[in-house]
């Protein structure tokens, strides 16, 4: 945890499963009060809340700690109890279901914020660091998400933003995937825990030991709840099949082991992984997209400087360029960018827009 003083703001848990009762009784050690409320689970005292009124009433941190499909339902009780004093804090595995029921229940009237931490029980339980947490601005509420940043720092977490999409696919390829493996293992009975394995097999064997650890429902929800896990789940059995295929293939005459099929050759350390030759193709086509629009940004500013000459006014308008560098400010702040590095680069298209005008004139 920080060094710094414990921040005494009061605290609603909405949902006393394996998650929330592990943050639960984490901030009370930091001297939080904690109320929790849970329908389905026994909330032992001092915590328990009889009702989701008297969890809420007082807090100012409401933190929504439910199954991803028992998000909407959750929201509707506490809704009538929130204002717009309260911030909601969800904590879902996966952000676009429980984005959409947090537009839908609350809107821009009760302040929010998707978040998720990226550790279990079982972290907390070992004093695992650091702790990271992914908080994904909503742009109806710029402040939610500096909020919530604030809490989840303040409970010993590193932070990054990312929008619901991003992150659902970075864990449909990781969080799921990794998941889908352990279960493999657990279903199959293999024993990779001996202390006669190679140590390469650790990091398989923490995996399966943190899946088993988590709440039973996990599994499903990351893979169910997730659009991007059908594709993830496709494109790696779809590797390995034909990995298996190559190492059943019958070596040809004369091969040599350095003369290995690509199926079966692992990359070097220095060779980009396949997910970052992914990631990277992705990037370039977003750039090329965004040269696209340049042209076209371009194009229409031409068009503007012909009909200010049409009318005898100049090129250049300080006051409307202003008030573009300020909106895109605002703007980016809201999707948790940086405001002023966003500007630099709208003023950098403004300037090349000129330049193209200066050209054309």
């Amino acid at each position: 945890m920080n060094d710094t003083a414990p921040n005494s703001t009061p605290v609603a848990v909405i949902g006393w499963g394996r998650f929330g009762s592990a943050v639960g009784e984490r901030l009370a050690e930091t001297g939080r009060s904690v109320r929790a409320w849970d329908p389905r689970a026994t909330v032992p005292e001092p915590y328990c809340a009889a009702t989701p009124a008297a969890a809420v009433a007082g807090a100012e941190i409401v933190l929504l700690s439910v199954p991803v499909a028992a998000t909407a339902t959750a929201l509707a009780s506490v809704r009538p109890h929130l204002t717009s004093k309260h911030l909601v804090v969800e904590v879902g595995s996966v952000k676009g279901g429980p984005v959409a029921a947090l537009e839908h229940a609350l809107g821009s009237a009760i302040p929010w914020a998707a978040t998720h931490p990226l550790f279990g029980p079982l972290s907390l339980a070992l004093g695992e660091r650091p702790l990271r947490t992914i908080i994904c601005p909503h742009p109806s509420g710029p402040g939610a998400a500096d909020r919530a940043e604030s809490f989840w720092r303040d409970f010993g977490c590193d932070t990054r933003r990312m929008d619901p999409e991003s992150h659902d696919r970075l864990m449909a390829q990781s969080h799921a995937l990794a998941f889908f493996v352990a279960k493999g293992f657990l279903d199959c009975g293999f024993d990779i825990e001996s202390d006669w394995v190679p140590p390469s097999v650790g990091g398989i064997a923490r995996t399966v030991q943190t899946a088993r650890a988590d709440a039973g429902q996990l599994f499903a929800t990351l893979h169910r709840e997730n659009p991007w896990s059908d594709d993830a789940r496709a494109r790696l059995l779809d590797a390995l099949q034909l990995t298996d295929a190559a190492l059943r293939a019958a070596p040809q005459p004369g091969e040599c082991a350095h003369e290995e099929p690509a199926a079966l050759r692992l990359p070097e350390a220095d060779e980009p992984q396949p997910l970052l030759r992914d990631i990277r193709e992705r990037i370039d086509t977003l750039d090329q997209e965004l040269l696209r629009m340049l042209t076209q940004r371009i194009e229409l500013a031409m068009r503007a400087v012909r009909a200010k000459a049409s009318v005898g006014r100049g090129v250049r308008d300080p006051r409307r360029e202003d008030q573009l560098l300020a909106a895109r400010r605002e703007e980016a702040a809201a999707v948790g960018l940086d405001p002023d590095a966003t500007a630099e680069i709208f003023r950098s298209i403004m300037n090349l827009s000129r330049a193209h005008q200066s050209k054309g004139s």
